[in-house]
């Protein structure tokens, strides 16, 4: 008889605007399942990120059904919408703290850039946050791997252990770029999946927007 405890469900929780979900967004999740091991990711659109400005966000409805669309039929992704059912400034440790209450079963997978990996001391309760989750810093392509070490030593030695890097194929794409690309009439084919291409097109979103969001 095989006494040994059963594997805990391992879920990536990958957050962000996704305005709009695009290729490199399901690559990155792709990678992070195939590295880290993960039964799930749970894609969480944001609703008002602390780095963007809510005015210029399009609706959460519409970025939920674009996330929909384009996670239709991957049957480990899976999209939640916690941040917008709660409104208001979209804190990650707020949505860890409701996801692990939700799932105390879990352990908790946090996937961000790398890039972003140097400004995470910064944010709201941030060891709280590698309390919560492992953070997975995903490194697109063959840019340097930042410093982990000092991002552990400022988050204390909470985060020993609780930070790991995962490389991904080098895709260059922003949804800045494909909402440009969309306001001034270019093509958006092959950047975006084709059903998040036609419900954009449908629903007539970007066209005259050049801001910088």
């Amino acid at each position: 008889m095989n006494d040994s405890p059963s594997r805990q469900l391992r879920i990536g929780i990958f957050g962000g605007t996704f305005d709009p979900v695009h290729l490199g967004h399901l690559v990155l999740a792709e990678s992070c399942r195939e590295t880290c091991e993960l039964d799930e990711i749970w894609f969480v659109p944001a609703a008002c990120s602390p780095h963007k400005t809510a005015a210029n966000v399009t609706s959460g409805t519409a970025r939920r059904d674009m996330l929909e669309f384009a996670t239709a039929g991957a049957a480990c992704f899976h999209v939640k919408t916690v941040e917008l059912q709660r409104g208001g400034t979209s804190y990650t440790v707020d949505t860890l703290e409701q996801i692990r209450g939700g799932r105390p079963d879990a352990e908790l997978f946090f996937l961000i850039g790398a890039d972003s990996l140097a400004d995470l001391p910064t944010w709201r309760e941030p060891t709280r946050i590698v309390e919560l989750a492992t953070v997975v810093a995903v490194n697109r392509g063959d840019q340097p791997d930042p410093d982990v070490s000092a991002v552990e030593r400022q988050l204390g030695p909470t985060a020993n252990q609780r930070l790991r890097m995962v490389r991904m194929p080098a895709i260059d794409i922003s949804a800045h770029e494909i909402r440009e690309r969309i306001a001034s009439g270019r093509s958006i084919r092959y950047l975006v999946p084709r059903a998040v291409e036609a419900y954009i097109h449908e629903h007539q979103l970007y066209r005259g927007r050049l801001e910088a969001i």
